[in-house]
C-alpha cells in the first residue's frame, strides 16, 4: 500500500478517534443552555442593571414628595479700629478691638402642593421602570433567539458530520473492494482511481464540516457567557409545538408582543407628560421652617458685650406663575403632539406586526411541510442506495451510478437536517412575535 493510502487511513482513523471521544461528552440540553445564557450572558446582565437603575429612580426618594432639610453654620472674626461717640456726649477710641459672631441653623422646606406635578412625575418614573423591564425582556428574547440559532446550528452540523462520516466509511469500503477487484483482475485501475478521488473528496468534506462544528460550538459558548466545557454535545432531538393555533397566536401578538407593549407604555408616559405640563398652570404652596442659634461677642464700643439668640420660625409661601412668556403653553402643545405621534406609531406598528406575524406563520408552515417531504425523501434515498449497493456488489451497476446513489442519500440527509432546524427556528420566530417565547418549555 502506498503512502497516499496510509495518509488516508490515518485521516480516517483520526476522525474515528475524535468521534469515539465525543460519545462520552456532556450533552447540553436546550433548557441548560437557556439557563446558562440567562445567568451569564453579558447582554442580559447589562439589561438587568438598567432595570435596577430605573427601579432606583422610581423610588419615593426620587419623587420630590419628601421635604428637604439643610444645616447651616458660620463664624466671623473682626479686628477693628473703632472711634465711638455716645449719646451722652462721651466718646471712646479703640484700636485693635476684637469681635466675633457665630451662627447655626436647621432649615426645612416642603412643598405642600405644586399643581400635581410631583404626582405625575412619580407616575412617569414608575412607568419608565416598567418600560425598562420590557426592554430587558426584549433583550432576553433576542438573546434566546440568538442562542437557539447557534444551538441548532451546532445540532445541524453534528448530524451533518455524522452523515458525512458514514459516507466516508462507505467510500472506504468501496476503495478496499476496488483494490481487491483490481488485485484479482476483476476490474481496471480506473475503479481504484475513482474510489480514491471520492474518498479524498469525502475526507475534505468531513474535515471542513468538523471544523465548522468546532467554530459554532465556540459561538455557543460565547452566548452562554463562556460557561460550557471545552467540548460538548447538544441534543439533536426537536419537538414541534403542533398544537399552535394561528388565530390564538395572532391575538396574543396584538396584545403581548414586546414592541406593542413598549409603545403602549410610551403612550402612557406621554399622557402623563401632558398632565405634568398642565400642572404648571396651577399655583404651588410651600412650607418653610427654621431653628437657629447665634452668638455675638461685641467689642467695647457696643452696648451689649455678648448676645445669644435661639429661636424657631416657620412660614407658608404661595407662588403662582400668572404668565411665563408662553413657555408652559408651548410645552403642553408639544406634549400633546408627541402623544398623537405615539398613537400613530402604534397604529403603524400593529399593521406591520400583523404582516410580520402572517409572514412568519406561513414561513413556519412551509418549512414544516418541507421538513416532512425531506423526511420522506430520506426513506426513498435510503432504499435507492441499498438497492444500488447490492447491485454494485453484484457488478450490475458501475461506480458512477453507485456514487450518485451515495451522494443522493447524503444530500437527502443534509437537506433533511437543514429543513428540520430551519422549521424549528421559524417556530421560535412565531413565538417571539406572539410574546410567548418565554412561556414555553424548551
Amino acid at each position: 500500500m502506498n503512502i497516499r493510502y496510509i495518509a488516508i487511513g490515518l485521516l480516517m482513523l483520526t476522525g474515528m478517534v475524535k468521534i469515539t471521544a465525543q460519545q462520552n461528552l456532556q450533552v447540553i440540553t436546550p433548557d441548560q443552555a437557556v439557563a446558562l445564557a440567562l445567568e451569564n450572558n453579558y447582554g442580559v446582565k447589562l439589561a438587568n442593571n438598567y432595570v435596577a437603575i430605573a427601579e432606583n429612580e422610581a423610588s419615593v426618594l426620587n419623587s420630590g414628595h419628601l421635604p428637604t432639610v439643610t444645616g447651616n453654620a458660620g463664624a466671623v472674626y473682626n479686628l477693628d479700629n473703632t472711634e465711638a461717640e455716645f449719646s451722652n456726649g462721651e466718646s471712646t477710641k479703640l484700636n485693635g478691638a476684637e469681635s466675633s459672631r457665630y451662627n447655626a441653623s436647621v432649615n426645612l422646606n416642603y412643598t405642600l402642593f405644586d399643581g400635581l406635578g410631583r404626582a405625575y412625575n412619580y407616575k412617569q418614573l414608575k412607568q419608565r421602570y416598567q418600560l425598562s423591564e420590557l426592554e430587558a425582556r426584549e433583550t432576553i428574547e433576542n438573546t434566546i433567539l440568538q442562542l437557539f440559532t447557534v444551538y441548532y446550528n451546532v445540532a445541524q452540523l453534528t448530524e451533518n458530520t455524522s452523515a458525512i462520516r458514514q459516507t466516508l466509511t462507505i467510500s472506504k469500503d468501496r476503495l478496499a473492494r476496488a483494490n481487491y477487484q483490481f488485485d484479482y483482475g476483476q476490474s481496471t485501475k480506473l475503479g481504484v482511481l475513482n474510489a480514491e478521488v471520492d474518498i479524498n473528496n469525502d475526507s475534505i468534506n468531513y474535515i471542513n464540516t468538523y471544523q465548522q462544528l468546532k467554530n459554532v460550538k465556540r459561538d455557543l459558548n460565547v452566548v452562554t457567557g463562556n460557561m460550557l466545557p471545552q467540548d460538548f454535545e447538544v441534543d439533536t432531538k426537536v419537538n414541534f409545538l403542533l398544537q399552535l393555533s394561528r388565530e390564538a397566536l395572532l391575538e396574543k401578538t396584538l396584545s403581548n408582543n414586546i414592541a406593542v407593549l413598549q409603545v403602549n407604555k410610551g403612550i402612557t408616559i406621554t399622557e402623563l407628560d401632558v398632565r405634568k405640563g398642565r400642572s404648571a398652570y396651577l399655583p404651588s404652596v410651600g412650607l418653610t421652617g427654621t431653628y437657629g442659634w447665634s452668638k455675638n461677642n461685641n467689642n467695647a464700643a457696643s452696648f451689649l458685650a455678648v448676645s445669644t439668640n435661639t429661636g424657631l420660625s416657620g412660614g407658608v409661601n404661595l407662588r403662582w406663575s400668572l404668565f411665563d412668556g408662553g413657555t408652559t403653553i408651548t410645552r403642553v402643545k408639544n406634549a400633546e403632539i408627541a402623544l398623537e405621534n405615539q398613537k400613530l406609531m402604534k397604529k403603524q406598528l400593529v399593521m406591520n406586526i400583523t404582516r410580520d406575524f402572517n409572514n412568519a406563520w406561513d414561513d413556519y408552515q412551509n418549512k414544516l411541510d418541507i421538513y416532512r417531504i425531506q423526511e420522506a425523501n430520506i426513506v426513498t434515498s435510503q432504499n435507492n442506495f441499498n438497492r444500488t449497493q447490492e447491485k454494485f456488489k453484484l457488478g450490475q451497476v458501475n461506480s458512477i451510478e453507485f456514487r450518485q446513489a451515495q451522494l443522493n442519500l447524503l444530500n437527502a440527509e443534509l437537506n433533511r437536517n437543514q429543513a428540520k432546524y430551519q422549521a424549528k427556528l421559524a417556530e421560535l420566530q412565531v413565538l417571539q412575535l406572539s410574546g410567548e417565547l418565554l412561556n414555553i418549555d424548551f
